[in-house]
Order: structure tokens, then C-alpha cells, then sequence
């Protein structure tokens, strides 16, 4: 379906990445990964033919074409969502224009004239044509992709010049998805993309008859529709022919080999060198000097980049609170006629962390401004005793002063006893050196959203409310939030669209729908579970009188399936080979080179003593000296020998 062949790709005379030769198949769903900076956005651009590469060539299969949906950056306008997400099937409507004249003109003509005939012709092979591609269908393929997006059935009239930022994304991805090209080049998909429409995505993608290459930073939706992970790093590319928690693993193991490798080589090239260094101006050595020179020049050296630095933090100690933190009774949250909670009662408990899920519109972050003490029409809200919170907004990012530097920011809001620490706070979530005086205004979307986390470092709070803390975040990013968050010692109620990172923290999951409220005590598989009626889940009354599921825990990712385990054994097997065999060879060459010492040592002497004065006076002597000169360096030509080809 498409070929890489040595794809290189320069910026400023720096190497993107380098010499990639890679194929795709028909049908093979592939994730791209790497480092922030990689090369991900830009390679997926290249295969599109929206950039060009610096070297190398692609080759699709004859008639096959590419689409590209980017992270952001689409705005449409001027037409319905129906009439836009239809323009993806344009020669099917070419088709349908031409049915419709055609049938106009057969009413027309007599049924007994030969233009008749020749046009009943054409309508009949047209119309054989657009039943084959589906043309009779397209409209309620057009529903099914929009309905599956989260776009209702209301929404079909508007013009889409009506919808926000992120609903227009939604837009740009029907209308590909519609349009079916033979590789899909999706950058980010999920960004604006509830749980509900992710899942659709999800099932879309994995019965998706094409091929697809995909950025995500949504493992949960990696795990579940890709089967090969192609990874861009170290200026090249490397592929994994598992799903993405796999690929983890392995990858570890590759980068332990690859680091275990380039030890190996530095140690056998500072030996090189260092005998280069030694013999360099020694005559009756210059052959092998020589030798390990050319030996020198031939090395492929192994080039690990450093380590990504990633966010390190920890939550402040939480104060002691009460049994229960939060209480509602009865609460209702109106905006004009609209109501979006309707007489709710929820308990939150101390020690629990609970994720909101439900559909987008459906009031999860009402309920969570409301928790955190906004505005509501009847009922009661309790705050427990000596409870102290901490909210994050979904727009927290935004609300930070973009005058402000990211140190002033934090400065402006921090207790007295906390100045001291600020820059290490900053340094924590990499903010270093000139960085911490970067103006808000120029940070990127993941950097805004890493400073507003800090500053909820700034004072102990035993309540977090979190409204998409993940949103920017990348892969690592949302792993170290993960972490801190199991690590708190407090309570924490949070919203997510990233399905691992709820399935991963939540041990309450509560559903927003219809302006209520729905308790599933659990993890998100197992309210996912219950949801579909596949959960066999059992559930238990915990010490607290919370209610937990035992077979949902929050210990992610899944167990490694059998396959993979039979092949990290055979692997480990395979290492202590290598590994025994690695030690006869040092022990070899450490008996080597010490035999070469000797036998140096002697033939210095003999030499030392061939040129005293004198020394050939005695014709026999003469003849058993050199004789005995010649055969310590036949031998020395030979332990040279060996201890290079066990050097190699």
C-alpha cells in the first residue's frame, strides 16, 4: 500500500530523521510514536505530500491515495454540517446530478426515438455505478459517522460556521472518514473527542477497510485499535508488531540491549585506541597499529540520545478531613429553561477518587463547579468537616495572567513559606533555567497546563476537583500525574476522556446523564462492564462501607498475554547465552593480553641484549638470537591475530 525508501528529512541543517525505509500494508492500522519533537507530525506530512522531504522517495500502490486530518487548525464555514460532511462523497453526488437530468430528459422523449435508447443506456449503467458505490447508502452513512461523532440529528441544518474550535475538528474528521482514502493519516484524533465518540472511533477504525496510521496520545485508544507500533527515534524508525502496552515492555528491552551494546563498544574501542596509543611509534608494531587504526574507522558508533526529562512531583501532605467531604442533597443546576442537574444527591467520601464521565453537554463540568462551590438553584450542598479544596478548571490553563512570566504566576499566588521552593516547583514540572521567565502568552498548550498543575502545589489541600488535568499533556506527562494522584493522600474527583488514565485512578465511576447522576463503584472497565452487560465483576462491601469490585482493579496495564511471555523467556534464555559466551571471550582476551605482555617483555629484552656491543661476536649466539626474535614475533602475530578477531 506504501513504501518509504530511504526518507531523510532536515531542519537547518539538523537530521529529523534519517535513511527510513518502512512499508505499510493493505489493512494494517499503525501507531506512530516518539518524542515530543521527533518527527511524528512531520513524516505523516511528507506521506500526505503537504511537505517534502529532504532526500529519499515514497511509493503508493497504483490508484492509491493518502488523507491527512492534523491536530488542529480546520475551520469551515459558509454550508449545513450535512451538505460539508456530504461534500466527501463528490463523484457519487457528480453521479446523482447526472441520474436526475438524465430522468428529466427520458421524460421528455418520445419512447419509440433512438436517443431514447441510448440514454436509457447511460441511466442504466450510471445508476449500476452508483449502487455499487454506494450511493443509495450514503446518506445514512453520512448519519451513522456524524451520529458516532456526537453531532445530533439538530445539529445536521446548522451552518458550520456555528461550531467551536473543537466541534469543527469533528467535522474535518467525519468528512475524511467518509471520504474512505486508501491510508487515513490521523494526527491526534481524540483530542475533542468525548469518551462515547472515542469508542465509536475506536470500533469505526478497527473495522476500517484501508489502512491507517495514527498520533495519539491516548494509550487506551492505541491498545485497542492498532496492532503495530512504528516508532520514530534516534533519527530512524523501528517497528513493533504489538499493541502499545506491549510495545512498552519491548521497548525497554531494546533500549537496555542498545545502552548494554554501546557500553560493550566503548570499552572495546578505549582498548583499541588505548593499544594504538601505546604502540604508535614502536617500528616492529606499526602493522598492527595499522590494523586496529582501519578497525577504528570502520566502527559504527552507537548514539543513544539522553534520556527525555520527565515531570517529578508529589502532592502536598493532605490535612485530615472528615467521612464525608462533599454532600449533595437534592441539588438542582439550571441555565434558564434548561435544566442540567436535576434534584441529585451524591456522596463523595473521604480516600476515594472518582471520575465523572458522560456524554459532552451532559453536565459533568456543572457538577464539578458546583462541587467546588458555584452557583445552584435548590437543594444543599454540605461541605464536610475541615475540608480544604483545590480546583482545577477545564479552562485553568486559560485563566493564568499571559503578562505574568511562569515564575511571576507562581509567585502571585504563593504563601510566604512557599517562595523559597518556587523555582524548584517550576523545575519539576521542566521549567529550567531561562524558561521559568518565559511570558505565559508565548507557552505552549501542554506547558500552560503543566504550570497551572503547579501551582496547585503551592498550598495542602485534602480535595482535588479536576476538570481535564490531561487535556496537552503527553504520554509521560499523564503517566507522572497518574502516579502523584494514587500517591495522594487526600480525595479526588476528577473528569477525563483519556479511558486509561480514569481506568487507571478511578475507584468510583459516576455517570452525568439526563440531568442525573448514576454510581458505579468500580473501575471504567467495570462500569463499562455493567453498561454492556458483560461484567463479571463481583462486587463487595469495603471496610468503609464502600462498595469496590474485585475484579476491577486499578493496577493497568493488563497482565502480558502468554505469547509475549513465551517470548521473554525465550529472550532471557537467549541473554544468558550471550552473556556466557561474553565471559569466555573476556576471560580469553584478558589471557591474551597478558601472554602478549610476556612475550613483549622478553623480545624488549632480547632486543635490548642483541644490541649490546659485542653480542654478535659469538656466530652461535648470533644465530640462536635471532632465530629466537623471529619466533617471538611469528607468535606475537598470532596472539595479535586471535585477540583482534575477539575484539571485533
Amino acid at each position: 500500500m506504501l513504501q518509504l525508501i530511504n526518507l531523510s528529512k532536515d531542519f537547518a541543517g539538523k537530521p529529523l530523521f534519517t535513511n527510513i525505509s518502512w512499508h505499510l500494508k493493505k489493512g494494517e492500522r499503525v501507531a506512530l510514536v516518539g518524542e515530543n519533537g521527533a518527527g511524528k507530525s512531520t513524516l505523516m506530512k511528507i506521506i500526505a505530500g503537504l511537505t517534502e522531504p529532504s532526500s529519499g522517495e515514497i511509493q503508493f500502490a497504483r490508484g492509491a491515495k493518502a488523507s491527512y486530518l492534523p491536530q488542529d487548525g480546520i475551520v469551515t464555514s459558509g454550508r449545513s454540517l450535512f451538505l460539508e460532511a456530504s461534500a466527501a462523497f463528490g463523484e457519487l453526488l457528480a453521479m446523482e446530478e447526472e441520474l436526475h437530468r438524465i430522468g428529466q430528459d427520458l421524460e421528455r422523449l418520445p419512447y419509440d426515438s433512438a436517443e431514447h435508447d441510448q440514454i436509457l443506456s447511460r441511466y442504466g449503467e450510471l445508476q449500476e455505478q452508483f449502487r455499487h458505490g454506494g450511493g443509495y447508502t450514503m446518506e445514512a452513512e453520512i448519519g451513522t459517522v456524524l451520529k458516532g461523532l456526537g453531532f445530533a440529528q439538530s445539529d445536521w441544518t446548522r451552518d458550520c460556521g456555528e461550531f467551536s474550535g473543537g466541534w469543527q475538528m469533528r467535522i474535518a474528521l467525519a468528512r475524511l472518514l467518509l471520504q474512505k482514502p486508501d491510508v487515513l493519516l490521523l494526527d491526534e484524533p481524540t483530542n475533542h473527542l468525548d469518551i462515547d465518540a472515542r469508542n465509536w472511533l475506536e470500533e469505526y477504525l478497527c473495522a476500517y477497510p484501508g489502512s491507517v496510521i495514527l498520533v495519539s496520545h491516548d494509550r487506551y485508544f492505541m491498545d485497542s485499535v492498532c496492532s503495530r507500533i512504528a516508532e520514530v527515534w534516534n533519527h530512524t524508525m523501528a517497528d513493533y508488531h504489538c499493541n502499545y502496552s506491549t510495545y512498552l515492555f519491548q521497548r525497554d528491552e531494546r533500549v537496555t540491549a542498545l545502552r548494554n551494546a554501546k557500553r560493550i563498544q566503548d570499552e572495546e574501542v578505549a582498548k583499541t585506541e588505548d593499544f594504538i596509543r601505546r604502540f604508535r611509534y614502536q617500528a616492529n608494531k606499526a602493522s598492527q597499529v595499522q590494523s586496529r587504526v582501519k578497525q577504528l574507522e570502520k566502527v559504527v558508533r552507537i548514539i543513544i540520545p539522553p534520556e527525555r526529562k520527565r515531570i517529578r512531583f508529589q502532592f502536598p501532605e493532605a490535612p485530615k478531613s472528615g467521612k464525608n467531604v462533599v454532600e449533595l442533597k437534592g441539588l438542582t443546576r439550571s441555565f434558564g429553561d434548561h435544566t442540567v442537574l436535576d434534584r441529585i444527591d451524591l456522596t463523595i467520601e473521604k480516600g476515594e477518587r472518582v471520575a465523572l464521565v458522560g456524554h459532552n453537554g451532559a453536565g459533568k463540568s456543572t457538577l464539578m463547579a458546583v462541587l467546588a462551590g458555584g452557583e445552584f438553584q435548590g437543594g444543599e450542598r454540605i461541605i464536610g468537616h475541615n475540608v480544604s479544596m483545590d480546583y482545577f478548571a477545564q479552562d485553568q490553563a486559560n485563566v493564568l495572567d499571559q503578562s505574568r512570566s511562569a515564575y511571576d504566576e507562581l509567585y502571585a499566588d504563593a504563601p510566604y513559606d512557599m517562595v523559597p521552593r518556587l523555582r524548584d516547583i517550576l523545575g519539576a514540572f521542566l521549567f529550567s533555567g531561562d524558561d521559568i521567565h518565559k511570558k505565559v502568552s508565548v507557552l505552549s498548550g501542554g506547558e500552560r497546563n503543566r504550570l497551572a498543575l503547579a501551582k496547585m502545589l503551592l498550598r495542602p489541600s485534602n480535595l482535588l476537583l479536576m476538570d481535564e488535568p490531561t487535556n496537552h499533556l503527553d504520554l509521560n506527562s499523564k503517566e507522572v500525574l497518574l502516579d502523584a494522584l494514587r500517591s495522594f493522600d487526600g480525595t479526588v474527583v476528577f473528569v477525563s476522556h483519556d479511558r486509561y488514565f480514569v481506568n487507571a485512578l478511578a475507584t468510583r465511576v459516576v455517570e452525568v446523564d439526563n440531568g442525573k447522576v448514576e454510581n458505579y463503584f468500580g473501575d471504567y472497565e467495570y462500569y463499562l462492564g455493567k453498561k454492556t452487560g458483560t461484567s463479571v465483576s463481583t462486587d463487595v462491601v469495603s471496610s468503609s462501607g464502600t462498595v469496590a469490585a474485585t475484579a476491577a482493579g486499578d493496577t493497568l496495564p493488563a497482565p502480558l498475554p502468554p505469547l509475549h511471555k513465551e517470548v521473554r523467556l525465550k529472550d532471557r534464555e537467549e541473554e544468558k547465552r550471550r552473556k556466557r559466551e561474553e565471559q569466555v571471550r573476556q576471560k580469553r582476551m584478558g589471557e591474551l593480553e597478558a601472554l602478549i605482555a610476556e612475550l613483549e617483555k622478553e623480545l624488549a629484552g632480547l632486543e635490548t641484549e642483541m644490541n649490546a656491543p659485542g653480542f654478535f661476536d659469538d656466530p652461535e649466539r648470533g644465530l640462536q638470537g635471532g632465530d629466537r626474535h623471529a619466533e617471538l614475533n611469528t607468535r606475537l602475530e598470532e596472539l595479535y591475530g586471535e585477540w583482534e578477531g575477539l575484539s571485533v
